[in-house]
C-alpha cells in the first residue's frame, strides 16, 4: 500500500528557489508537488507531448500564466489544465506559501522552456 498512498504534508518543503518534489512516476503518468514561497514562480513552459493538470492545495493568491501574456488568478481549491502544447507557468503573488500538485501524462513528459 505504501506505493499508493502519499502524505503530501510530509513531502512538502520550501527553499530559496521553488521546490519540485516527485510524488510518483508510473509508466503512464507522473505526479509532482510544487512548493513556492511568496514571490517565487514556475517558469513559462509547455509540454509538446503531454497534458498537465495543476491542483492548487494551499495558497491565497497566484497568477497562472496561460500564454500570449494572459494571466489568470488562481488559489487553493482550483484546478487548471494545460493541454498538450499549451504554454503555462505561475507566480505566487500572495503572502502565504503556495502548494500545488501537477499530474502529467503520458510519460516521458517533454519540457520546453520559453
Amino acid at each position: 500500500m505504501e506505493d499508493r498512498l502519499f502524505d503530501l504534508n510530509r513531502l512538502a518543503r520550501f527553499d530559496a528557489a521553488p521546490q519540485k518534489i516527485s510524488v510518483y512516476n508510473t509508466d503512464r503518468s507522473l505526479g509532482a508537488l510544487w512548493c513556492l514561497e511568496p514571490g517565487q514562480e514556475v517558469f513559462l513552459h509547455r509540454h509538446p507531448n503531454a497534458d498537465d493538470v495543476w491542483i492548487c492545495l494551499e495558497g491565497d493568491a497566484g497568477l497562472y500564466f496561460a500564454g500570449e501574456g494572459k494571466e489568470i488568478p488562481i488559489r487553493k481549491g482550483m484546478a487548471v489544465l494545460a493541454r498538450t502544447g499549451e504554454t503555462h507557468g505561475m507566480r505566487n503573488t500572495g503572502r502565504e506559501r503556495f502548494v500545488f500538485i501537477g499530474i502529467a501524462a503520458p510519460v516521458p513528459v517533454q519540457v520546453e522552456k520559453l
